[in-house]
């Protein structure tokens, strides 16, 4: 396993456990007792380390390269999904995947952002950093969302949209701000959940849900710390100061009644036990979908726009 920098003390606990298991198997030694006791070491020293996170920290979790990915829930969660790619227009963009599938015997949409799990993946998925295609792609797939009464589901996790010239020049903001309203115009139920990154247009582009969770340890903000730091301070060495003043963790967040709901991870993060996180993830989205299919499209719509708008007013009280 990968540990981030503050997980040192985690890290030698666990390989001293690791070191013990090596030698019981070479050696026939029953060392259960003490690698139970050093596992409660681990645990009391995870509980105390992820009980006091600090915005950058949690920033480091939600990119943690073990973390689960968008396709790792839609495994998870997800059956009979039927992917669909391009736009119809220029081209098909890998680090957006979505299609058609059944969430709990329920048909619906999801689309989500992919990041990859190694080189290959993540160059394949552009490290999740969609181009305007890909936002096309989420427009269609909303649409066809919207002509058969299909709930859409999203799966957020995206540093943010890709800045490169070519996507700027096939009109990135303008995909980004028609997807925005697309999402806005829906008239079936729409649940969000940023699962890792929430960085930028990029990711507000299909976050647009009646209902919007974050992972406990998951980020949203309008710039990542790196770019903030990098316009503020000129150095990317501020991206920790910028990240306590971004205010985007998922507590945060929701104080702000910028999200509805956070879903509790995993002691130690969500990749520790993915099955768990997807349970605690699977069980939210059903919470929220089986409401919202009660209520009629124009009232859908309506509250969806009434939420985003409100957010506005919030910030100029």
């Amino acid at each position: 396993m990968h540990f981030l920098d503050f997980e040192k003390p985690i890290a030698e606990l666990e390989g001293k456990i690791e070191e013990l298991r090596h030698l019981s198997d070479a050696d026939e030694i029953n060392i259960a007792e003490e690698v139970g006791r050093l596992q409660q070491k681990v645990e009391k020293q995870l509980k105390a380390v992820y009980a006091k996170l600090t915005p950058w920290q949690k920033a480091q979790v939600a990119r943690h390269p073990d973390r689960p990915h968008c396709l790792d829930y839609i495994k998870a969660l997800f059956t009979d999904f039927t992917p669909l790619a391009g736009d119809r227009l220029y081209a098909e963009d890998h680090a957006l995947v979505g299609g058609l599938a059944r969430f709990r015997g329920e048909p619906v949409v999801v689309v989500g952002q992919e990041k990859g799990h190694d080189t290959d993946t993540r160059l394949k998925h552009n490290f999740g950093m969609v181009r305007p295609e890909g936002y096309r792609k989420a427009q269609r797939l909303m649409e066809l969302a919207d002509r058969f009464h299909l709930p859409v589901l999203t799966l957020v996790d995206t540093a943010g949209a890709y800045p490169g010239v070519g996507a700027e020049e096939r009109g990135q903001s303008e995909a980004i701000a028609r997807t925005i309203e697309k999402g806005l115009n829906l008239k079936v139920p729409m649940v969000t959940c940023v699962i890792g990154e929430g960085g930028s247009g990029g990711a507000i582009a299909i976050a647009t849900g009646n209902v919007v969770m974050m992972l406990e340890h998951s980020i949203y903000s309008v710039i990542s710390p790196e770019g903030c730091a990098g316009i503020l301070w000129r150095s990317g060495d501020m991206a920790q100061q910028a990240a306590e003043a971004l205010r985007l963790t998922a507590q945060d967040l929701l104080e702000f009644k910028v999200i509805d709901e956070i879903v509790a991870e995993p002691m130690g993060g969500a990749h520790r036990d993915r099955s768990l996180t997807f349970q605690r993830v699977g069980d939210s989205i059903e919470r929220h979908l089986t409401d919202l299919l009660t209520l009629e499209g124009g009232i859908l719509r309506a509250r969806r726009r009434e939420k985003f708008l409100a957010m506005g007013r919030q910030g100029l009280s």
